[in-house]
């Protein structure tokens, strides 16, 4: 009977579908943004990721340009047209857009400077009817338009609301020029990416002040010493400073320390706990004490540490501390060494294969319930020692043993390499990519005191052995060319020998030893220590201690196990000397009654 046609206008449906299909791409590029930006707490990288998401899935090129506060790690005072290229990211590798690396200031009426002071996204679709972004630099922009970039949008970096930067998305020629649909996208993307720079620059603030603060509490210049020469390095983790610390501690009588030491646990809390351990051995290494003896006092302190702030606010503790301390004295050529929990050093004698020396563990600091033991070892001249945090030997991705073997392997070089270059060899054959702990290493090749620089006498417990030991005294500066130092060290020789004979035990033993400065040493079978007193105007005695540390630098006592040992040491100048004897009040006659057998020499 007849026919019946339906006509159906499908132009808005095919415009819908578009739509909706570009929009699910977007709302997958959002997800893919959230997962793919923020990997790492590092403000460099975040804004490198964030350029890469956006290429070529919504751009053709993406620069990112943040504060210098910002990279610093810092919070900045406020917007600002001067910007830090941090990021370029394209589907070219020729764009003629400024480097990354270069500090850009932008033009007021440039789309950047325009979005960084109003905070919002600013679109030029077409840049060739731009004005004001062709005022930034007329030939740059004129070949930035040559290569084929045709539309830009440029959106400020905003979190928490503060400014940190702004991210620019460019398009060229074939693809389609930006439109408003794109400028909230645009929007959207940069506000989740914000919030990650804004992370990552919060972390490198804390990062940059956890640094700091290690780096102020470890040794800058090491000291001056003639022992050993020694190198060091010291790596913070990747993911943040941790306890690690190293030191080189000149003692007495030529004699030096060597420490490494690790606190557990990364941040400004596992530094500062590192400072409060370096400063506890350094006071503890000024008393003399024996390697064992130190490490017991230091772990006694830990467990305070840990009582105090389990009782305070119930933190982070510092158990779980270890600590390697070892003596060498190059007169002897001997090494005393002990630690607490520590990786043991590892030792290449001249001429022979590297060893890890078997020196007893003991637990780690702040555990307590057991005592140290220590090693002594016997190292020849130009003997190697290398000491160590497990951050150099062990990662998630190697095992204690291979890395010792690789540390074997590093150290076994030529003998004749430096400290430093040693150092280097170590870190470039154990170094991981990206260290998960902090990494110190402390490398020393031993020196030996020559024979000519030492002399020691044994003296019998007879008062008139005092005289013959000033005449040895003197022949022997003498033939050191110290005679401007005879007086002194005569007088100071002159009060030990003699305290000794009165209250010490045989068997006793003066020692010279010439060095940085001229060490006198008295060694007696007592554990006695003298006493520092002032006396007063109408004592007849007391002031010979007194005396002696007027001409000395520096003096002390240590007990090695059969007695004790008193030590001076003067400059090799003599300027200590020339300063006492000057002194105003100083009643240099009627101290000379203290010194024993002192009636033939008088005062010059």
């Amino acid at each position: 009977m007849g026919n019946v046609a339906t006509l159906r206008d499908t132009t808005e449906l095919h415009s819908l579908a578009g739509r909706a299909e570009k929009a699910r791409e977007r709302l997958e590029l959002l997800y893919n943004a959230g997962s793919r930006i923020g990997t790492t707490l590092d403000v460099v990288r975040t804004a490198q990721e964030l350029a890469e998401v956006a290429v070529p899935r919504f751009a053709d090129f993406v620069t990112v340009e943040l504060l210098d506060p910002v990279l610093r790690g810092e919070e900045p005072a406020g917007p600002s047209s001067e910007m830090r290229r941090t990021a370029l990211r394209g589907i070219r590798e020729d764009p003629p857009l400024y480097p990354v690396g270069k500090l850009v200031r932008f033009a007021p009426s440039t789309p950047m400077a325009v979005g960084m002071h109003s905070g919002h996204a600013v679109l030029e679709a077409d840049l060739r009817t731009a004005p004001g972004w062709k005022a930034q630099d007329p030939d740059h922009t004129r070949r930035i338009l040559d290569y084929g970039i045709r539309s830009l949008i440029a959106v400020p970096l905003r979190a928490r609301g503060v400014v940190l930067g702004a991210i620019d998305f460019w398009r060229m020629d074939p693809s389609e020029l930006f439109g408003q649909e794109d400028l909230s996208f645009a929007e959207e993307l940069a506000a989740r990416s914000a919030v990650c720079v804004d992370n990552a620059r919060r972390y490198t603030r804390e990062h940059s002040m956890a640094v700091t603060l290690q780096r102020s509490l470890l040794p800058g210049d090491l000291p001056e010493q003639s022992a050993v020469e020694v190198a060091y390095r010291y790596l913070p983790a990747q993911a943040g400073v941790g306890g690690d610390w190293f030191d080189v501690i000149p003692l007495s009588c030529t004699r030096v320390a060597l420490v490494v030491g690790d606190v557990v646990g990364h941040g400004l809390h596992a530094a500062a706990t590192m400072g409060r351990l370096r400063t506890a051995v350094h006071n503890f290494s000024a008393l003399d004490l024996a390697p064992d003896e130190l490490l017991t006092r230091l772990d006694e302190l830990v467990a305070r540490m840990d009582q105090d702030k389990a009782a305070g606010d119930g933190g982070e503790g510092a158990t779980g501390a270890t600590c390697l301390y070892a003596v060498y004295d190059p007169v002897s050529g001997h090494c005393t060494m002990a630690r607490a929990g520590h990786p043991g050093p590892a030792l290449v004698r001249p001429g022979s294969a590297v060893e890890f020396p078997d020196v007893p563990a003991g637990l780690p600091l702040g555990l307590g319930g057991q005592p140290f033991e220590t090693a002594r070892l016997e190292l020849p001249e130009g003997s190697r020692l290398a000491l160590y945090t497990d951050g150099l030997v062990e990662d998630r991705h190697r095992d204690i043993g291979e890395g010792l073997e690789l540390l074997g392997r590093a150290l076994a070089g030529p003998g004749e390499r430096t400290m430093e270059d040693t150092c280097q060899a170590v870190l470039d054959a154990l170094m991981p990519a990206g260290p998960s702990d902090d990494i110190a290493l402390l490398t020393a090749r031993t020196r030996v005191l020559a024979p000519e620089r030492v002399a020691t006498w044994d003296i019998p417990a007879d008062p008139a052995a005092v005289a013959p030991v000033r005449s040895r005294a003197a022949r022997q500066l003498a033939d050191w060319g110290l005679e401007e130092l005879s007086f002194t060290t005569e007088l100071i020789l002159s009060e030990l020998v003699t305290n000794a004979i009165r209250y010490g035990k045989e068997p006793i033993t003066v020692r010279l030893l010439k060095d940085r400065t001229l060490v006198c040493e008295v060694a007696d079978g007592s554990s006695t220590s003298p006493h520092l007193r002032r006396a007063k105007t109408t004592d007849e005695g007391g002031r010979g201690l007194f005396l002696v540390t007027q001409f000395a630098q520096r003096w002390g006592t240590r007990y090695p196990p059969d007695g004790k040992v008193i030590w001076t040491e003067q400059a090799l100048d003599g300027g200590e000397a020339a300063m006492a004897v000057e002194t105003p009040g100083f009643g240099f006659l009627d101290d000379l009654d203290d010194l024993g057998d002192w009636d033939d020499v008088a005062p010059q």
